[in-house]
């Protein structure tokens, strides 16, 4: 079961702008990964549904997190269908994230009181995202669009919230370009988890680069 609602989620990831995701099937490389997060002030993580028995490095994942790091919230993305919705829900997880839009999803996390993000990428499938219960958009892939669509989206659905996931990074002429077009926060994946890191488990690195990385989006928040 969720230990936070889709407003206590939806919060956290407005509060702090940034939302981690990586996968990697070796638990206790991902338990590393987490509390490097944390430890640089990430309160919201994406565990990407990207490999086999991903499951069931979630579940291991997601008691470590609830265990020893408090108000550390996980969710899954890269979930393609309803069932694969259900699953990591009986797992615990806290929010989902799809690639794409799925009315499927929409029901299962509804009932549950569960944040969901679908992937889109039209103003049409922003507005039945919407529709259907959604919080904060995923824009996906953000590269492909760019801020300027973002902006263009916010004109004339200024209560839209939407986190672009795909073509950002840590940098900070990237993420003012996001937050100036009126993001409500950022997925960040391979640009601040890097192969480097994973490979070599320099915790402490990463660490910095969130820290970094939150110090920048609240500055370029209150700017």
């Amino acid at each position: 079961m969720a230990r936070y609602s889709r407003i206590e989620v939806a919060l956290a990831m407005k509060e702090t702008g940034m939302v981690p995701l990586f996968y990697h099937p070796d638990i206790e490389l991902g338990k590393g990964i987490i509390k490097a997060c944390y430890d640089g002030g990430a309160r919201v993580l994406e565990f990407t549904n990207r490999g086999d028995f991903a499951h069931e490095v979630f579940l291991e994942l997601n008691k470590y997190a609830l265990a020893e790091l408090p108000g550390m919230i996980l969710g899954v993305g890269s979930v393609p269908d309803a069932g694969t919705a259900s699953l990591f829900i009986q797992l615990g997880a806290n929010f989902i994230v799809s690639p794409s839009l799925r009315e499927d999803i929409a029901v299962v996390c509804n009932r549950r009181k569960i944040l969901w993000s679908p992937g889109c990428g039209s103003l049409t499938e922003i507005g039945k995202a919407e529709e259907l219960g959604c919080e904060i958009v995923k824009l996906f892939p953000g590269g492909t669009y760019g801020p300027g669509y973002v902006k263009a989206i916010r004109g004339p659905q200024p209560w839209t919230m939407i986190m672009p996931t795909g073509g950002v990074s840590p940098t900070y002429e990237n993420l003012k370009g996001w937050f100036d077009a009126g993001v409500t926060c950022v997925g960040m994946g391979s640009k601040l988890i890097t192969k480097d890191i994973l490979e070599s488990r320099d915790f402490s690195s990463l660490e910095v680069n969130v820290k970094e990385a939150l110090v920048l989006i609240q500055s370029l928040k209150k700017s």
